[in-house]
């Protein structure tokens, strides 16, 4: 018998729907209904406005469902206030941004540390830490280079040692790639296969390029706020 993997993320029956500025409101969610389990690649893809950026940010408890429920790790985070929300995306969620959101007065080994700051670990934990995962992507070199000292692609590599360093388990990853030229891009989509693949961490992907979501093993596409598709990656995008 396959024994089952944890189940990391679920999300049954999410709806979202936003106020508008003359009354009433717009509903850009409609009944999602998925589960991540843990050690899968999934890519969550969609146009612009369809819908996929409102769930990554229920995804990552920067937002929460207009109704529905959302489970992180078994824990109902629905309802949880914005402090428990805060505490449970510092443990849990490792985020990399498009526009990589380091603090350009701060060292590489600073923007690093950065989380581990906000758990109160003491600092040669710290230290310790963030030179481990600027190691393992390489950068071990330049720990006390500014941000702006560093090409584009180095910069998405600092930012996943800061979404490493606190150890999670999911690496949420939102458009990774749109402020990187094709072969630095591409780079970085090898390396977050490398750290699906050897190292078990879970990862969702946001894009809307059918050419970025073929580096995952499953993909969601989202349109006009519902789930069209949910499965492997197919060969093409013609029927998405």
């Amino acid at each position: 018998m396959k024994k089952s993997r944890e189940k990391i993320i679920s999300l049954k029956n999410i709806n979202k729907s936003f106020p508008l500025e003359l009354g009433g409101e717009q509903q850009v969610l409609f009944n999602i209904n998925f589960d991540v389990n843990a050690g899968e690649f999934v890519a969550i893809m969609g146009p612009s406005g369809s819908g996929k950026s409102t769930c990554m940010n229920i995804i990552g408890a920067l937002d929460t469902p207009t109704s529905g429920i959302y489970e992180l790790y078994g824990r109902n985070v629905t309802g949880f206030t914005p402090d428990e929300l805060a505490t449970a995306r510092n443990e849990h969620i490792g985020f990399v941004f498009q526009q990589f959101n380091l603090l350009p007065k701060r060292s590489v080994l600073d923007n690093v540390m950065l989380p581990l700051m906000y758990r109160g670990l003491p600092m040669n934990e710290r230290i310790e830490r963030a030179r481990e995962m600027l190691k393992r992507v390489g950068l071990e070199k330049f720990e006390s280079y500014l941000p702006t000292q560093l090409s584009g692609g180095m910069k998405q590599r600092v930012a996943i040692a800061r979404a490493l360093a606190g150890n999670p388990k999911l690496i949420l990853a939102d458009e990774p790639t749109g402020a990187l030229d094709s072969k630095m891009g591409n780079e970085i989509l090898q390396f977050f296969k490398k750290l699906n693949q050897e190292m078990g961490i879970t990862i969702v992907m946001i894009t809307h390029e059918f050419d970025i979501a073929r580096y995952a093993n499953r993909l969601i596409h989202i349109r006009d706020g519902r789930i069209n598709y949910d499965g492997k990656i197919p060969k093409n995008d013609d029927k998405l």
